[in-house]
């Protein structure tokens, strides 16, 4: 889009503030004009005069001091980049000084921020009160019952849209699947059930994966281009039969997408990983392990990590930087590790909650991780152990009867409680075998949590709240759902944080609360979870000329402790739209995701 449309898209969406950028000679002296002018329009706003309908009036408040924010001096101090400037130099036509990578991201995004400003989102243009708002008791029951049902009716037929492995079509597909595996090793449906058959397959190559399915060619490339740079990969024949045998990823795109890497992925991963003590330790764990082992973000919980890999890479690891292969040698840390971290729990007594975590420890023997179990179940002030591990999605029959009551002696309703921590990202994940896992744990007394992050593979209207809902169904309570770290190499897996806002807000709001338990996060490096959907949490500093938005994350400590904020780079907007439309999505059915901040 060239500059005199992109100028044309900014006059039209909110002529006031065009002119008053033109008329500054500054961008300084528009930042007093355009201040002055918000200041205005706040105080119509707030005049009990003002007959806005309360919705309406609040999208537009909330617009404003978005701007506010945006073109403020200290937003350009903690950003080191003006908006202003961009938006100045646009309206006045001296388009050679605009910085290079000005987008029609940028413009889309701060023209719905300007629309906002004057109520003329759109949002609840043509739309009328609803019948019961004008009725009384009895009758203003049943029609706002006849409301409800139609929005419930929408919803599901949303929800029923999404694909998942419990479906008969789907687990019959699966089996002729699974019949196809056994036949390349000339093996029996007996080694199918044991685990350990499958750790002794697993598919490490892109010439062994297309005997099973059929890969792009972009597809074979990024596994070919992964190996060549030494980067993991690694499959189980379990999680390969949840694949689809065409490459169009129509139904089994979040599956591919979790152990397939993008080319994109692969460029930064080899690049960078020379460097890895500063660039690849996104979430700063370093900085947070007091002794090795060990994790500490928090009062009461500490993290365990004595077991360094699993049975399948994840593409988006948290812990990239540390795995460097499927089931790798040597990957239990050493008895004196172990002993010295079990030490350090033990004299910090205000640790009362473990995550013993890698990794994923159960892909240990059983008599190795029950050890370890124990070790941490011994400390006296520890009243809770959390075990994480993707073995319920990635490696079902690892979940054996013997495993879990081995875990399960340590579960002490009234002492001490043992839950499992996994992680579900999509329905199609989700099979009989996954279900018969997890219930073999809540049948012991054991609860399960799902900790899901929202990507571009779940990010589709209802997409995650169909995973929500059948979770719960088969026994697992969502627990947290992280927005994609701003790791570089996983850029192509990033969503804005304004969806994972306006999902909570739009589709899991929809659900029954039990259903919709978990709570949205940015997990700040360094020092944890950010409430997303608390906008005190968390403030939007201005659009940068590519049209992502910088955002400043406050620390859980706020108001306990004085702590650094964390300043962050989010993805385009319109660039995530727009992939969506790729995928055969309208961008109408997201035209609310501009206006959460």
């Amino acid at each position: 889009m060239n500059h005199q449309t992109l100028h044309a898209n900014l006059k039209n969406a909110n002529p006031v503030i065009f002119q008053l950028l033109t008329e500054a000679p500054s961008p300084r002296v528009a930042r007093s004009f355009i201040l002055a002018y918000v200041e205005e329009l706040s105080r119509i706003l707030h005049h009990a005069g003002e007959r806005r309908r309360g919705l309406e009036w609040s999208l537009q408040i909330d617009s404003l001091y978005a701007f506010r924010e945006i073109i403020s001096m200290r937003s350009e101090m903690l950003t080191r980049y003006s908006c202003l400037r961009q938006l100045w130099l646009l309206a006045n036509k001296k388009y050679d000084q605009l910085a290079p990578d000005l987008s029609e991201a940028f413009i889309e995004d701060l023209r719905h921020i300007l629309l906002g400003m004057v109520g003329r989102s759109g949002i609840y243009q043509d739309v009328t009160l609803p019948a019961y708002t004008q009725l009384k008791n009895r009758k203003a029951a049943q029609a706002r019952s006849v409301h409800l049902e139609e929005m419930a009716q929408n919803s599901l037929r949303k929800l029923n849209r999404i694909p998942h492995g419990l479906e008969p079509e789907i687990i019959a597909r699966r089996k002729t699947n699974r019949r196809r595996l056994l036949a390349a090793w000339q093996a029996q449906e007996s080694d199918w059930q044991d685990y350990r058959w499958h750790l002794r397959h697993l598919i490490r190559d892109s010439r062994t994966l297309a005997r099973f399915i059929r890969l792009s060619a972009t597809e074979r490339h990024a596994i070919d281009e992964a190996k060549r740079h030494g980067l993991p990969f690694a499959i189980t024949p379990y999680y390969v039969s949840l694949m689809d045998r065409a490459s169009h990823r129509r139904l089994d795109h979040a599956v591919r997408s979790q152990v397939i890497p993008p080319l994109h992925y692969i460029q930064e991963m080899s690049k960078r990983r020379s460097d890895e003590q500063d660039c690849l330790d996104f979430m700063l764990e370093r900085d947070t392990s007091p002794v090795d082992l060990i994790t500490r973000r928090y009062p009461h919980i500490a993290i365990f990590k004595p077991y360094n890999t699993c049975s399948q890479i994840c593409v988006y690891c948290q812990r990239n930087w540390e795995i460097k292969d499927a089931l790798m040698p040597r990957a239990l840390a050493g008895a004196d590790k172990i002993k010295q971290a079990i030490r350090w729990l033990k004299r910090n007594p205000g640790i009362v909650e473990v995550l013993i975590t890698g990794g994923d420890p159960l892909v240990l023997p059983d008599r190795r991780f029950l050890d370890l179990l124990e070790q941490v179940a011994a400390i006296r002030h520890v009243e809770r152990i959390r075990v994480g591990s993707r073995t319920p999605v990635a490696l079902p029959q690892r979940i054996t009867d013997e495993l879990v009551k081995g875990i399960a002696a340590f579960h002490e309703p009234g002492r001490r409680e043992i839950a499992v921590i996994t992680h579900f990202e999509h329905s199609y994940e989700i099979t009989p075998e996954s279900q018969e896992a997890v219930q073999k744990f809540r049948r012991a007394g054991m609860s399960v949590y799902n900790q899901a992050v929202f990507t571009i593979e779940n990010s589709r209207r209802f997409e995650l709240a169909a995973l929500r809902r059948l979770l719960r169904l088969i026994g697992v309570d969502s627990y947290y759902t992280f927005n994609t770290k701003g790791k570089q190499e996983t850029r192509d897996y990033r969503v804005p944080m304004a969806r994972l806002q306006q999902e909570v807000k739009e589709e899991a709001r929809m659900l029954p609360g039990l259903v919709r338990t978990d709570e949205p996060v940015y997990n700040v490096p360094g020092l944890g979870k950010n409430y997303v959907r608390a906008s005190q949490h968390h403030t939007l500093l201005t659009v940068l000329p590519n049209g992502s938005r910088v955002y400043e994350f406050h620390p859980w400590e706020k108001n306990l402790s004085l702590v650094q904020t964390y300043i962050d780079v989010d993805v385009p907007i319109l660039n995530y739209l727009q992939e969506l439309e790729r995928r055969g999505e309208k961008r109408a059915d997201y035209q609310t995701i501009w206006y959460y901040y």
